[in-house]
């Protein structure tokens, strides 16, 4: 009898720390319950996609079309670096592979930063650096972003570009 109550406790244990792990609790990919208002681009987030393209089509590049699949994504992921307070690409290939399910994507890209006052000031640092600019002037279709400030004022950028 008190191996099966041990057997018992062992196995909640086992099931408890397997079934939810802290990385699991932050991903930040399954994100479909931001509402269509959400979607919509504020007025930094508009300039910035309009730099972009005016960008591509000062170098002969195709213009980007918007689209909201990747709109979830990039707003998710903005809210997930200021809670984070650092800007990163954690789970990039999750959201990757969304995009490749849900956008029908057979390409994916992705620009972070942090800090920039201004759409100016944030895609001119992306067109100064060599990956950066390697995304915005990639072969790509589709694009969205997303701008937000933390509490303290403090912006924070997420771009992803798809080719479809």
């Amino acid at each position: 009898m008190k191996k099966a109550s041990y057997f018992i406790k062992a196995l909640i244990l086992i099931v408890t720390i397997s079934s939810c792990s802290p990385e699991e609790q932050i991903d930040n990919t399954n994100f479909n319950n931001i509402e269509n208002s959400t979607l919509e681009l504020n007025d930094i987030e508009n300039e910035i996609l309009e730099k972009i393209n005016n960008h591509r089509a000062s170098i002969g590049l195709n213009i980007l079309k918007i689209n909201n699949e990747i709109k979830i994504q990039t707003e998710n992921h903005t809210i997930y670096m200021i809670n984070k307070d650092k800007a990163s690409h954690d789970y990039f290939y999750s959201r990757k592979e969304y995009l490749i399910s849900h956008a029908k994507a057979i390409k994916v890209s992705e620009n972070v930063a942090y800090g920039f006052t201004s759409a100016e000031s944030v895609v001119n640092s992306w067109i100064k650096s060599t990956v950066h600019a390697q995304n915005i002037e990639g072969d790509h279709t589709h694009f969205n972003i997303s701008a937000k400030k933390n509490t303290k004022g403090k912006w924070y950028y997420t771009n992803i570009f798809i080719k479809k």
